[in-house]
């Protein structure tokens, strides 16, 4: 118990220190942009693919349904409802947590094993702001985009399906997915994908950053970065999305 709670304060600081960091000049725009491009590359083709994938099951299963009981001109709203408000944000972050976050903690475990990062620490450069801070930075900034990207790969996919099976058009498909939504059911769903890319780039890069078991630790950073990392989104979406039904009474109707 007692490893435990060290365990947990030695994380709080961890990020706190990058909240910190991230206000503290100088910006590694640089290093920023580079790990913007590699989280995007690394997520964008397979998020577009399960987004694809589970828009044509989603709609397979809920056209059953839904044809059942006389409502299945509803299936384009049911889909786009499901993708926005839940699916398309915590199926992007869980994706992510196991491409990106296994990345991000091998290789900064490597580094630490390899001594690259002592390495930079003796050019005088600060290595936790070079190396940590832009990690989690851009998994803030690219998880939204990359949600959207699942989103909308689910209503394509959603459209092949129900194309195949009712031979919908594209315009009233459109017009019968988007007629239940509001900016409400969009926007705040997508944004709270930054909090889970936090906690994704923060988790990762402790366990990357901080392990001190050599090459054996590798294997274990990235391990423990995507399960870890993947237990607390699950924890944040519950929370988060109670904060948003606070917030817009409206979308929990």
């Amino acid at each position: 118990m007692k490893r435990f709670f060290e365990s947990v304060g030695r994380f709080a600081r961890f990020a706190g220190t990058v909240i910190l960091d991230v206000f503290r000049p100088p910006i590694e725009w640089e290093q920023l942009w580079r790990q913007i491009g590699q989280v995007g590359s690394r997520s964008f083709p397979l998020c577009a693919a399960a987004g694809l994938a589970c828009g044509v099951v989603m709609t397979l299963h809920s056209r059953t349904t839904l044809v059942r009981f006389g409502a299945g001109s509803m299936v384009p709203m049911v889909q786009s409802l499901g993708f926005f408000i839940e699916i398309g944000p915590l199926l992007t972050a869980l994706l992510a947590a196991g491409r990106v976050g296994a990345g991000i903690g091998a290789v900064l475990s490597n580094m630490r094993a390899t001594e690259q990062i002592d390495a930079v620490e003796a050019l005088s450069i600060d290595s936790f702001k070079y190396l940590v801070v832009p990690r989690v930075l851009a998994c803030v900034l690219v998880l939204p985009l990359l949600t959207i990207f699942t989103d909308f790969s689910g209503l394509l996919g959603g459209y092949f399906s129900e194309f195949a099976a009712a031979h919908i058009s594209g315009p009233l498909y459109i017009e019968r997915a988007f007629s239940g939504l509001t900016w409400e059911n969009f926007i705040p769903p997508t944004l709270k994908t930054s909090v889970f890319g936090f906690i994704i780039g923060t988790v990762s890069a402790f366990f990357g950053y901080t392990t001190n078991e050599g090459a054996e630790g590798v294997g274990r950073a990235a391990t423990n970065s995507v399960v870890l990392s993947s237990l607390l989104v699950i924890v944040a979406d519950i929370i988060l999305v109670r904060c948003i039904f606070i917030v817009f009474p409206e979308t929990a109707l």
